[in-house]
């Protein structure tokens, strides 16, 4: 009989429940995946520090306690918490506004950034404020991502023509840089970062099919094609400690590594440190946590499992408060290294503790190895890393679909490039809200007549139906609140004006699900001034929770009880309107109704 923990602890806790049903079998995929993972992450980690404006150290720090944490509070089997190159940059771009000299201020200016997060994160997981990340669009974190991961990659070319240029977000001004500094470009850095990026692409999209033709077995293929990264920094070590290309050709390579543990570490929790750093705790809480989610919900699915959104942002805050403490920066689920994770065979997050070993390994032990990693091929890891994040069909796509979500995206896109990145998520984020609102004020409304010999009614703009001249049946295809009421009366008021044979109006509430109080002393006035014109007004199909408002309201007594009715055809069955009276419907009769 296994051992169950207590209920409370489950839910908090969630590693006190797969634990103790945890089965000696499930070892060996979460080793391998814990292996696999961990080979990716140490490069990546130096990488991503370096982009974030770190020592190479503190990537590694960032991906020991964390990732312990991470295993025992998240609900995810699979997710690969550690450094992301979103989160770098967001971090880098808080560091140069507060700590442009780098060095010591620059990871205190990270460790407080990773703890504000942290405490951000936590308590709204407690109080169940996930849904808060809904309000950032689709197309708001299209547009930044792919904004971000371009900011990212210019950002390298740095490294890739080893050349020396100043910080900055906005991409003009990174180009003038750059392009005023060509001519000091070190071929060797270039060489070696093309061929970087070249070894690392070749893999990503052959490394799967060859290592397959070579006999390795399918489950085990997919993510040993995946440590390209490690490879590529193997190779760029070792050329560079024997031909010492860092004196002969002025390479620049990653220097001395800090060895042994992480050092504990205390953020500055001071308010004139916290106040400038809410911007990028903010940009970083929600698309940290968004990136997370997404990929988490996506492996479980794969497997029937389940993630609670809200004890992972339980779990993510224990993780970036650990980073805080143990001289790291901030962390979230990366979605490269989760589909490794994945794809490697992980069973529980022990997997991720398992990375976390070995990287504890590798800071003790093999940090000395590191002193000739080039730039050249950590800025090549990171191209190739951002590259995907990249969505060039993002823009066609949307623009057919909705123009107000293109102009999200175009937006986001526009001023993260020009201004910066955490201005970009606070511009894009605050347009979606009013652009939500512009759409839901001006509802689709539709007349609909009857399809002939059925009882279901459609668009007279779509379909051949019949109609009743007496009778207009018009639907509202959105809930109805302050924003939407006044639209909604001048168009109904405007459909019975222009249909002068028009006796009864049946508005359709199926598409409905909410009608604010703003909204219901509309329509008790649209009620009068119907019958004032002498047509009566009807509701058909209102929905069960929104009747139990009205009723509690007195609104049927007052509309009269026998004009509310189950569905359109028992309304126009009340009103008398057989199939005798109706007639043929020319499309033309409706144009207001589009």
């Amino acid at each position: 009989m296994s051992l169950r923990a207590p209920r409370f602890l489950q839910r908090w806790v969630p590693m006190a429940e797969w634990l103790p049903s945890y089965r000696a079998a499930d070892f060996s995929g979460d080793a391998i995946a814990g292996i696999i993972v961990a080979i990716m992450l140490v490069p990546q980690a130096m990488a991503y520090a370096m982009l974030a404006g770190l020592p190479a150290q503190v990537g590694l720090y960032a991906s020991i306690l964390p990732l312990f944490l991470y295993g025992v509070f998240g609900t995810s089997r699979t997710l690969a918490v550690g450094p992301v190159a979103i989160v770098s940059l967001l971090t880098a771009s808080a560091i140069h506004r507060l700590a442009p000299e780098g060095g010591g201020n620059a990871l205190a200016v990270a460790l407080t950034l990773a703890a504000l997060v942290g405490a951000m994160m936590l308590p709204m997981g407690i109080a169940r404020l996930g849904f808060l990340t809904n309000f950032l669009s689709h197309p708001v974190i299209k547009g930044f991502t792919s904004a971000a991961a371009l900011i990212i990659a210019l950002s390298q070319l740095k490294h890739l023509l080893g050349l020396q240029i100043p910080h900055t977000e906005r991409t003009h001004e990174l180009i003038a840089n750059l392009a005023g500094k060509l001519g000091a470009t070190n071929l060797v850095a270039l060489g070696m970062g093309v061929t970087a990026i070249a070894l690392l692409l070749v893999m990503d999209k052959k490394g799967e099919p060859l290592l397959r033709k070579s006999g390795v077995p399918e489950a085990v293929a997919a993510p040993l094609a995946r440590v390209g990264p490690l490879l590529v920094v193997v190779l760029g070590t070792v050329l560079v400690a024997m031909a010492r290309l860092d004196e002969s050709a002025g390479l620049k390579t990653v220097g001395h590594v800090a060895a042994g543990l992480p050092p504990f570490s205390v953020p500055y929790l001071g308010w004139e440190r916290l106040q400038p750093l809410l911007g990028a705790a903010v940009a970083i809480a929600f698309v940290g946590y968004m990136e997370s989610i997404s990929v988490a919900k996506t492996l479980a699915s794969k497997r029937r499992q389940n993630v609670d959104p809200d004890r992972e942002l339980v779990a993510l805050g224990m993780a970036n408060l650990g980073a805080a403490f143990t001289s790291g920066y901030a962390v979230t689920g990366g979605f490269s290294r989760s589909v490794v994770n994945f794809a490697a065979g992980a069973k529980t997050p022990l997997a991720s503790i398992i990375t976390a070993l070995l990287v504890v390994l590798t800071v003790t032990a093999l940090t000395p190895l590191f002193y000739f990693v080039p730039q050249a091929v950590l800025a090549g890891i990171i191209v190739v890393a951002v590259a995907g994040l990249i969505d060039l069909e993002a823009p066609r796509r949307l623009w057919h679909y909705s123009k107000a979500d293109f102009a999200s995206f175009i937006l986001t896109f526009a001023v993260v490039l020009s201004v910066g990145v955490e201005v970009g998520v606070a511009i894009g984020g605050g347009a979606a809200l009013p652009l939500f609102l512009w759409r839901s004020s001006r509802p689709h409304i539709a007349v609909l007549g009857r399809i002939k010999d059925t009882e279901h009614f459609r668009n007279v703009r779509r379909h051949p139906v019949l109609t009743c001249p007496e009778v207009l049946v018009v639907r509202v295809d959105e809930s109805l609140y302050f924003a939407n009421a006044r639209f909604l009366e001048d168009h109904l008021l405007r459909l019975v004006a222009e249909h002068h044979d028009v006796k009864q109006l049946v508005l359709d509430c199926s598409a409905i699900n909410h009608i604010d109080s703003s909204a219901l002393e509309t329509l008790e006035k649209l009620v009068e001034q119907l019958r004032d014109s002498g047509v009566g007004f009807h509701l058909a199909a209102v929905k069960g929770p929104i009747m139990d408002r009205l009723e509690r309201t007195g609104f049927p007594g007052r509309v009269g009880r026998e004009c509310i009715h189950l569905d359109l055809d028992d309304a126009m069955e009340a009103i008398g309107c057989t199939s005798g009276d109706l007639v043929e419907q020319d499309a033309s009769i409706h144009p207001a109704a589009a």
